[in-house]
């Protein structure tokens, strides 16, 4: 077996391969690991997404703890960073979320974090992988009042929503905001607290059924949410994912507003406001070059790191930054959260709106995006590492670069959490690179599918 987590904790299709089995063998590695590094019986927050296998997921994760004696602190649906902050909140020894965050229904995931609200060490998790390959028969039993129980909290989502209030220092009276939900875990408490802060709200795709959760809906898909915003003249769209760690906007003139954009325009302002640590943000190779641009202009320095929320994370920490994220809409507000945030960024985002008093599509302005295509080849997992030791691949690769010259970026990686692997160029000639990338995506498949 490779390594069973990835990126962003085990991620497979539901009952395939994260089978009920494989969550019965995390929760119960997972307990046993937990109470060997705090010496006693862990508590352990479990949350899920809206997914029709979380039930299942739940069932037998939960089963494990209990089976090591631990006790199993249920939260129902919750987004991902809600299952985070209550960990912290709650003084639990680990938080566990069943999600796939922007994947379809049929794909499923675990992650743990630990008792501060980050994700477990690479370490830790490689601990609970060898109990689980090598030495889960030799687990303890434990029996009578040994064993756990599960709990249950009583509205946790109230919790998360007064939390997340306190996280800004403005109301949204007369702001009409427009809210894609993604039928996923954010259909509760993403209205909830914009309506508590005063905004004027329309929400679609927040009626869950278990198959629909990110169906062409959500931050991944924004048609709909664009539509909605020009005809009910919202100020503003906010669309998340499954499990709500991500923000796409939408100004209302109905364009999409990305990553890039939102940490930009809170980057802007932070820094004015004195608040952006090291006047620096943090983003991946993924981050356009519009964006490095912007932030320089406005005074902001901009670190990069490899793909991956937790490499953004690992730098942050590292080096005292407090704003970092992605392209794809996951933001890290370090001073308010341990992982990123869709609500937390969206309102962030609209607490500069308001305090500016400009139009969201003015203050997106600031970064001028170069043209960037991304295709992704399918490949078979195990082959989706190798695409740097094949020949013909590495020459095609140098040959883009080289008619690129300093005029645009080629990057080239796979993906954490799925069987593909991305083919991302940059450049000033739109038309070109979709041929060069398509063109290269194109070979990778030819000789790893």
């Amino acid at each position: 077996m490779g390594r069973l987590f990835g990126t962003d904790g085990v991620r497979g299709i539901a009952n395939k391969d994260l089978n009920f089995e494989l969550a019965y063998k995390l929760g119960r590695a997972g307990a046993y690991v937990l109470a060997q590094e705090n010496k006693h019986k862990p508590r352990i927050a479990v949350g899920k997404d809206t997914r029709i296998s979380g039930d299942m997921l739940e069932a037998a994760l939960v089963a494990g703890i209990c089976s090591m004696g631990g006790e199993a602190v249920i939260l129902g649906v919750q987004t991902t960073p809600a299952v985070a902050y209550l960990t912290r909140m709650m003084n639990l020894d680990a938080g566990v979320v069943i999600s796939a965050s922007h994947n379809p229904f049929e794909y499923n995931g675990i992650k743990f974090f630990n008792s501060e609200g980050y994700k477990l060490s690479d370490e830790l998790e490689d601990k609970i992988q060898e109990i689980i390959e090598t030495n889960m028969d030799s687990l303890p039993n434990p029996i009578g009042e040994g064993v756990g129980r599960k709990i249950e909290i009583e509205n946790p989502v109230h919790k998360y929503v007064e939390f997340l209030k306190s996280t800004v220092d403005v109301d949204f009276a007369g702001m009409k905001i427009a809210l894609d939900c993604a039928n996923g875990a954010s259909y509760e408490a993403a209205p909830m607290v914009l309506k508590e802060l005063g905004a004027e709200v329309t929400v679609i795709n927040d009626k869950p059924d278990g198959i629909n959760i990110n169906k062409n809906c959500g931050s991944t898909h924004t048609e709909s949410l664009r539509k909605l915003v020009v005809d009910i003249g919202a100020d503003v769209g906010l669309a998340f994912d499954g499990d709500a760690d991500r923000l796409i906007a939408v100004d209302e003139n109905g364009e999409e507003v990305n990553g890039d954009h939102i940490m930009a325009i809170v980057a802007k302002h932070m820094k004015a406001s004195g608040r952006l640590n090291k006047d620096t943000v943090v983003s991946t190779i993924m981050s356009n070059m519009g964006f490095e641009i912007a932030c320089n202009r406005e005074g902001c320095k901009v670190v990069r790191t490899k793909v991956g929320d937790r490499y953004v994370l690992e730098e942050m920490m590292k080096n005292g930054y407090n704003l970092g994220g992605e392209q794809s809409g996951h933001i890290i507000f370090l001073d308010y959260s341990t992982t990123g945030d869709g609500i937390i960024t969206a309102l962030q985002l609209l607490s500069v709106v308001k305090k500016t008093g400009n139009k969201l599509s003015e203050l997106k302005s600031v970064v001028k995006e170069l043209p960037q295509v991304l295709v992704n080849a399918k490949v078979k997992n195990e082959y989706k590492n190798k695409y740097m030791e094949d020949e013909e691949i590495k020459s095609a690769i140098k040959s883009i670069e080289e008619e690129m010259k300093d005029a645009g970026r080629v990057v080239i990686r796979p993906s954490g959490t799925e069987p593909l692997v991305r083919v991302m160029i940059e450049g000033e000639d739109g038309d070109k690179i979709q041929r060069m990338a398509e063109e290269l995506a194109a070979l990778i498949e030819k000789k790893f599918s």
